[in-house]
C-alpha cells in the first residue's frame, strides 16, 4: 500500500503544477510568437519523457500489463497492433472501481482496481486535462525504449547463441576507428554459457531486422515510404523470432532459460508507428537532459558523501556549490569593473553613448511588420455567455 500512497501523491503534485496548464489547454491563452504577435493558444500535452515502469505509473496502469495498448504480458509477443487503451476507458474503468470501494480505503480500492488492471490510483493528473490521452502522450525514446531493449535483449541472444568467448574475441579484434569505441575485453561480462560459434541463420535475420526496425526510426524525417519500411521489419522479425527460442538464446537472471517473449518494450514496438503518426519522429523525445541533470545532480554529490544520509548530504552539497558559483559570478563582476576603472573607461557612459548613437531613422522598418491591436477573446467570449 505504501506504493500507491506514493503513487497518489505525485499524481496530486502533478495535478498542482499543471493547473495553468490545464486551464490554457481548456481556454486558451494569448502568447507572443517569435516575430511579436501574439496569438490564441492552446497548450496541449504532446509528449511525457518517462521509462516504462514510470510510464506506467503515470498511465494508472497495473503490473503485467501493457501501458497503452489492451494487452496482457502473454501477448506482448503478438505481431499485430492490439485495440488502444484509451483516456476514456480508464476513466470509466476508475467510475467503477469508485462505485465499489472508497478511495480512501487503499487496500479495498486497491482490490477492486485490480480486477480492471489498474494501479490504485483514484483520480490520475490528466482527468481533466483537455485532449491530454496517455497512449498519445507516453511518447517512446531512444535511451530507454530503443538503447536499452537492444543490450537487454537482442545483445544477449546473440551472446547466447554465439557464446560469450567468441563473441568478445570478435570484438576485441576489430580495427579501432577515431570517435568509435573500441571494446578491447568484449561486450560480455556475463558468466560463462554454452553456445555455438556461428548464430543459426534465422536468428541472425531477426536481430538483422529488428537493428534495421532501431534505426529507421529514428531518422529525423519519416515520410510514408518510411513507415512501410519500419513496420516490414517488425513484420520480418516477427517470422523469424521463433528461431531465437528454438536455438535457446533467450535466458533470464539467474542463467534462467525462457521459452516466451513476455517482454513490454517487444509489445511497445506496435505503437510507434501510431506515435509516429500523431506527434513526430521519436528523436524529439530525449531524456538526454534528464539523465544529464541525474549524473550532476544526485550521482557526483553522492559521491562526496561518506554513503549515510544521502539526502541530507546531497542536498547541503547542492547548497554549498551553488553558492561558489555565486561568489564566483560577483568576484568577477567586481574585477571587470575594477579593470574598467584602472584604464579610465566609463562603462554607463558607453553604455549611454552606444544607445544615444542609434537613431529611429537607422533602424530597418520591416514592411510586413503591421502593429496591431490584440484581440481580447476572453472579453468576447464573456460578452457572448451572457
Amino acid at each position: 500500500m505504501k506504493g500507491v500512497l506514493e503513487d497518489r501523491l505525485i499524481h496530486q503534485c502533478l495535478n498542482i503544477v499543471l493547473e495553468p496548464l490545464k486551464q490554457s489547454a481548456q481556454h486558451g491563452v494569448m502568447l507572443s510568437d517569435p516575430i511579436g504577435c501574439n496569438q490564441y493558444c492552446f497548450t496541449a500535452l504532446a509528449s511525457y519523457i518517462a521509462d516504462t515502469p514510470e510510464a506506467m505509473m503515470l498511465a494508472a496502469i497495473g503490473g503485467k500489463t501493457s501501458l497503452v495498448m489492451m494487452a496482457m504480458y502473454k501477448q506482448f509477443g503478438d505481431a499485430f497492433h492490439h485495440e488502444s487503451w484509451t483516456k476514456s476507458t480508464t476513466i470509466a474503468q476508475l467510475t467503477v472501481v469508485r462505485s465499489c470501494a472508497d478511495p480512501n480505503d487503499i487496500e479495498a480500492y486497491f482490490c477492486e482496481a485490480q480486477k480492471f488492471r489498474l494501479n490504485g490510483i483514484d483520480k490520475p493528473f490528466w482527468w481533466d486535462y483537455a485532449l491530454a490521452d496517455p497512449f498519445q502522450f507516453l511518447t517512446l525514446e531512444s535511451l530507454h525504449h530503443l538503447h536499452k531493449e537492444f543490450f537487454d535483449h537482442d545483445t544477449q541472444w546473440l551472446i547466447c547463441a554465439v557464446g560469450d568467448s567468441e563473441i568478445d574475441f570478435r570484438f576485441s579484434v576489430l580495427q579501432p576507428i577515431t570517435s568509435y569505441q573500441h571494446f578491447y575485453s568484449g561486450i560480455s561480462k556475463l558468466k560463462q554459457v554454452t553456445g555455438h560459434y556461428a548464430a543459426p541463420p534465422h536468428v541472425i535475420t531477426a536481430v538483422c531486422a529488428l537493428m534495421q526496425f532501431w534505426y529507421l526510426i529514428q531518422l529525423p524525417h519519416i515520410d510514408e515510404k518510411d513507415l512501410r519500411h519500419i513496420s516490414g521489419a517488425l513484420t520480418e522479425f516477427h517470422m523469424n523470432k521463433d528461431a531465437i527460442l528454438a536455438a535457446g538464446a533467450h535466458w533470464g537472471k539467474g542463467n534462467r532459460h525462457i521459452n516466451n517473449f513476455y517482454i513490454p518494450k517487444l509489445e511497445l514496438m506496435q505503437s510507434i508507428i501510431p506515435s509516429i503518426c500523431n506527434s513526430g519522429v521519436i528523436g524529439q523525445w530525449s531524456a538526454d537532459i534528464t539523465e544529464h541533470a541525474h549524473i550532476t545532480e544526485i550521482k557526483d554529490p553522492a559521491r562526496s558523501s561518506n554513503n549515510n544520509n544521502y539526502n541530507t548530504q546531497i542536498c547541503r552539497h547542492l547548497n554549498c556549490a551553488e553558492k561558489c558559483r555565486r561568489f564566483e559570478l560577483a568576484t568577477s563582476l567586481l574585477d571587470h569593473r575594477q579593470r574598467g576603472e584602472e584604464e579610465g573607461l566609463d562603462l554607463d557612459a558607453e553604455d549611454s553613448n552606444i544607445e544615444a548613437d542609434v537613431e529611429t531613422e537607422d533602424v530597418p522598418i520591416d514592411p510586413t511588420q503591421h502593429p496591431c491591436q490584440t484581440t481580447n477573446y476572453f472579453a468576447i467570449t464573456k460578452a457572448l455567455q451572457h
